[in-house]
């Protein structure tokens, strides 16, 4: 049967990503014109890491895609009418085949190959919301990485029908890479085109431009911290993963990884190693989880980077550490421009793990719970830090993008015998209220004691003028201010000697003690813990000292240190939340 070139909806009006997707459609009908492959190069070699536990509701019919759930048991997935955005793009994104491999057995290859074939069937010809460059690119990744998955027991047909619809996937890709939004979709996509044209016979041409396209994004979209511009520790993750991907297909295929591929992944490597908790977890900022467990260090192992401590701010973040203990800060302003689209007002936050166990968190993205939800994650108010109350220390614009932006205008960190410290300020409520935040951290040499001060103030005469402003509007009432530490949801806390002090025990068997200098008042609230693949937000609670601003300073002392009963070392094994990821 000859191609037909999906029709347009209408007129073609002004709306320019209408436009895109149109030219998408169109580009896909004509890349089937190309001369098909007809079998790979090489043998493909898996590289993506599934989970059993979510292969297995697949099988069930439990579809948990983009954060949402769909039940439907016996059902194709593409049958299913998807309930947002999110779910569309990870159902044609393809990365559930990792899970339903993970799994391996007769009943999930069947789902599998179901569901390829289906997509073909339905969708290979141009159709659907799933061809845009960085969504292609992903399915191809996992359509090659798991080819003898997906083709073992098929027929002759079927074989033509995959490499058919890989073929008119990859000249699509060569054509459209180029409009993917910079960052991780088009990394997305040109890896993908470079795995197909080295895996696929006859596509080796599409190589060379692909090889060139990503050594100039590396150096545009990679800085000399190893960061992006994002800010995001779990995208970062993502891009570094693709970047070694692609740098081992190269190398498998006996060709030369360009100096700037290459440089890009050994700037990265000891930012994500400094963003790295100790229990092995990413750092929750800028709308980014933990990372799917094993992946940070299985990326690592993977680049083959030697361990290099980061020197100084890592993508902006600040990391203290020693014994058990890992601290890491927000120490820059947040994003700006596009890349501050899902950015968070969290300047100065911390979190803290104690060997296998976070303790002090930030709420974390709430962008899979609905808009609402995403809009909460991005306060001041649900990370661990400082916040006016009904103020974010960075606030929104247009377009959901961060426009008045805290600047952070201290930062200063040093070791001695007695630990490490750091202080950091951010002029964030400077316009608004005249006062500047400052904070200091000190953790002890054995990582058994964090001290912190927290302090408001207003340091130049603008700002007092702006501040004396404020306390007239508020009929000298003060500003209050809230100081948050939000709890991991496996944290059972209690208020202790009195209301004085909140014991926190973790699971492993620690015992830490939170006090405070008296100076502002002691509250153990509730909060939530926003986790991607869960259906909704986690209880948990939070520490709060409330306080009010009644002159130009005003500050709070506060420390979180071990119970001296605790241990120095703790044998522990279990982990109860990695099936929840």
């Amino acid at each position: 049967m000859t191609d037909t070139p999906p029709p347009s909806a209408g007129p073609d009006g002004p709306d320019p990503g209408r436009r895109t997707r149109l030219a998408d459609r169109i580009h896909a009908w004509a890349a089937g014109w190309s001369k098909p492959a007809t079998a790979f190069e090489s043998q493909p070699e898996p590289r993506t890491i599934g989970m059993m536990a979510r292969g297995r509701q697949l099988v069930a019919g439990n579809y948990l895609l983009g954060g949402a759930l769909v039940e439907a048991p016996g059902r194709s997935l593409w049958d299913v009418i998807p309930p947002d955005v999110a779910f569309s793009d990870a159902a044609q994104g393809f990365a559930w085949l990792d899970d339903l491999a993970a799994v391996g057995a007769p009943p999930a290859r069947k789902v599998a190959q179901d569901w390829v074939y289906g997509w073909i069937a339905r969708y290979g010809k141009g159709r659907g919301a799933g061809w845009t460059p960085d969504l292609t690119g992903r399915r191809l990744i996992r359509w090659i990485n798991h080819a003898l998955f997906l083709l073992s027991g098929r027929d002759t047909a079927d074989s033509t029908a995959y490499f058919r619809a890989l073929s008119r996937q990859t000249v699509y890709l060569s054509r459209r890479w180029h409009t993917a939004a910079p960052g991780l979709p088009r990394f997305e996509a040109l890896t993908g085109l470079i795995y197909a044209g080295l895996a696929l016979t006859g596509m080796e041409r599409l190589v060379d431009p692909a090889v060139a396209a990503l050594a100039r994004e590396c150096v545009r979209e990679i800085d000399s911290e190893g960061g992006i511009p994002t800010r995001n520790p779990e995208e970062l993750l993502e891009v570094f993963t693709l970047l070694s991907w692609a740098a081992q297909a190269l190398a498998e295929a006996g060709r030369t990884v360009s100096p700037e591929h290459l440089a890009a992944i050994e700037r990265i490597a000891p930012t994500l190693r400094a963003l790295r908790h100790s229990d092995g977890g990413l750092a929750r900022f800028h709308g980014g989880g933990r990372g799917l467990e094993g992946r940070l260090d299985h990326a690592l192992a993977q680049s083959g980077v030697k361990a290099m401590a980061a020197t100084g701010l890592a993508m902006g973040f600040n990391r203290l550490s020693s014994g058990r203990t890992t601290v890491i800060i927000d120490a820059k302003a947040p994003p700006e421009g596009p890349a501050s689209a899902a950015a968070h007002a969290s300047t100065l936050a911390f979190e803290l793990t104690s060997g296998r166990r976070p303790l002090i968190v930030s709420c974390g993205s709430g962008a899979p719970f609905g808009p609402e939800w995403r809009r909460a994650g991005r306060a001041t108010a649900s990370h661990s830090t400082l916040a006016l109350e009904g103020f974010s220390s960075s606030r929104l614009g247009q377009g959901e993008r961060l426009t008045d932006r805290a600047q952070v205008t201290q930062a200063r960190q040093s070791a001695g015998q007695d630990g490490q410290h750091l202080l950091l300020g951010h002029n964030g409520w400077s316009a608004t209220h005249g006062l500047t935040h400052m904070r200091a951290l000190e953790l002890s040499t054995d990582g058994r004691r964090l001290t912190g001060e927290d302090s408001l103030g207003a340091y130049t005469g603008v700002e007092r003028k702006r501040l004396d402003a404020v306390m007239e509007a508020l009929r000298m009432q003060g500003i209050r201010f809230n100081v948050r530490f939000h709890l991991h949801p496996e944290v059972d806390a209690e208020l202790d000697l009195g209301g004085t002090a909140i014991s926190l025990a973790l699971k492993s068997g620690e015992i830490w003690v939170f006090r405070h200098d008296g100076s502002a008042t002691l509250s153990l609230d509730p909060s939530v813990y926003l986790e991607k693949g869960r259906l909704k937000p986690r209880a948990t609670k939070q520490i709060v000292l409330s306080g009010i601003v009644l002159d130009y300073a005003a500050q709070v002392g506060w420390t979180l240190a071990k119970a001296q009963d605790t241990p120095l070392a703790i044998r522990d094994l279990e982990r109860d939340d990695l099936t929840a990821q």
